[in-house]
């Protein structure tokens, strides 16, 4: 459910507690309906207005609709999104990010941090190299069956550069280097590595700002949160981490 959805139905319960308020005024029953009013429209809308306040600033729920983060998350997984913690720091490594991605889709993905800002990159043989050294990476179903690497101001994969009109690859004035990940750029990767459409299709995902280029050039960017509790199916509950 939606903040925007959420706040209708709090306010139809807000209506409905007003007009009942209203005929126990004037009514000869009025302390029964009052009664009424207090026991079944007070809890809900204060449990509403709370849970709007929660959804709105500091969490949200997440549906995972793709296997693209198999094994660690299952379609239909639904998660708990902490909204705030970006707002004191920056993304870790290995962290599982809800975010807009700089292709058309009405839908937020969810990848995990794999490249930061400033670090080199590379997929060799089916391992993850950062900053020159293998990445462990005992939570992926399968090694990328696809090589890549960060050179020359774009993202190559299996030798060939994405096309900037097709996915957010940043103009040269926004590098500090040609083949390190550019300032406010992170590269996401499912850990479904063969069944996800992440990074190395759509370029680079965005902390703050607009799209630089890619076909949503000059939209909003930003990480709406970091994923960090499966909290249904209720068996399968857990924590998330790094």
């Amino acid at each position: 459910m939606t903040p925007q959805e959420l706040l209708i139905i709090v306010g139809i319960l807000l209506v409905a507690r007003i007009l009942l308020t209203v005929r126990a005024a004037n009514s000869p029953a009025s302390g029964r309906l009052m009664t009424v009013a207090r026991e079944y429209f007070d809890p809900f809308i204060y449990a509403g207005l709370a849970a709007w306040l929660l959804i709105t600033f500091v969490a949200r729920t997440y549906y995972i609709p793709s296997a693209s983060m198999v094994p660690t998350l299952q379609v239909h997984d639904v998660l708990l999104v902490d909204k705030f913690e970006y707002r004191f720091h920056t993304p870790h490594r290995g962290d599982i990010v809800v975010f807009p991605p700089p292709v058309p889709t009405p839908d937020d993905f969810i990848k995990r941090v794999i490249g930061l800002p400033g670090d080199t990159l590379r997929i060799t043989n089916g391992t993850v190299y950062i900053n020159g050294k293998a990445l462990v990476e005992p939570y992926i179903a399968q090694k990328p069956d696809y090589d890549l690497e960060i050179k020359n101001y774009d993202i190559y994969v299996d030798g060939m550069p994405l096309d900037p009109s097709q996915a957010n690859i940043p103009p040269k004035r926004m590098w500090t280097s040609p083949n390190t990940i550019p300032p406010n750029c992170y590269f996401m990767m499912g850990d479904n590595r063969n069944d996800s459409e992440d990074s190395h299709i759509w370029g680079f995902a965005q902390l703050h700002g607009k799209f630089a280029t890619g076909p949503r050039m000059g939209e909003q960017a930003g990480f709406t949160g970091r994923a960090f509790l499966i909290f249904w199916p209720f068996n399968q509950a857990k924590i998330l981490k790094p």
